[in-house]
């Protein structure tokens, strides 16, 4: 019986370094987001928008966007097309979720962002232009949701 326990515990063992040893050999992933954001500000500030986000392993996620925060801003705009570039992962579940957000911006008519978020080991580069009035400096979160 003893026996039979140790050899059960080898093959677990040995299954579970094969299972850490593709998921590593499988290498990084590197994903692009696709999207469009509506927003206002007024203090506090909100915007929500959706997109989508493809990756080098062949796969797109349909996801939603909002943007809360609060500082000294106010101001209404519309970014369409924009785009935003994820630092490379392991899972794709490392990009959803909250990321840090700060931000400084300024535009009458024809606006632009362009701003690095972070959520622990993951980065997201924004870029885009859009129209609408804003001013000010505001600090909150931007969350990705998959729609599933």
């Amino acid at each position: 019986m003893r026996m039979v326990n140790s050899m059960a515990a080898a093959v677990v063992l040995a299954t579970t370094g094969l299972y850490s040893m593709q998921a590593h050999a499988a290498g990084k992933i590197d994903c692009e987001m696709h999207f469009s954001l509506t927003g206002w500000a007024a203090i506090y500030k909100h915007a929500e928008g959706g997109g989508t986000i493809t990756c080098n392993n062949g796969k797109s996620y349909r996801v939603n966007i909002v943007a809360v925060g609060g500082g000294l801003t106010a101001g209404k705009y519309k970014l369409e097309n924009a785009t935003g570039k994820f630092s490379e992962v392991y899972d794709p579940s490392e990009l959803f979720g909250s990321y840090a957000q700060g931000e400084a911006n300024a535009g009458v008519v024809k606006a632009g962002v362009a701003q690095v978020l972070t959520k622990g080991n993951v980065s997201l580069a924004l870029a885009g232009t859009g129209e609408g009035v804003n001013l000010g400096v505001s600090f909150g979160k931007f969350t990705i949701q998959n729609i599933k």
